[in-house]
């Protein structure tokens, strides 16, 4: 199986480092699975640019917003927030 490279805006690292620290393993995890399954059971695509669609899955009380770049095999993740507060921002 490919696997994709990862690549990490600086929103998303910013927003992780505000993660209180119990749940930032699993987070890690979860964007690590990325790259072998981009495209997991669970994950939906927003709607909005056809051209780079943005993908989004949970994490517990988490969502990691990511773009897939088939063509250059790389996933950019970027952005991370509470379920409460992530979509305000998009």
């Amino acid at each position: 199986m490919t696997k994709y490279k990862l690549q990490y805006d600086k929103k998303y690292l910013k927003d992780f480092e505000k993660i209180p620290r119990q749940f930032r393993e699993n987070i890690r995890e979860k964007v690590e699975s990325l790259a072998v399954n981009p495209r997991p059971d669970g994950s939906v695509k927003l709607s909005g640019s056809k051209k780079n669609p943005l993908y989004r899955i949970r994490c517990g009380d988490y969502r990691i917003i990511y773009t897939i770049q088939d063509d250059r095999l790389v996933i950019i993740i970027v952005e991370l927030g509470h379920r409460k507060d992530i979509y305000r921002e998009l």
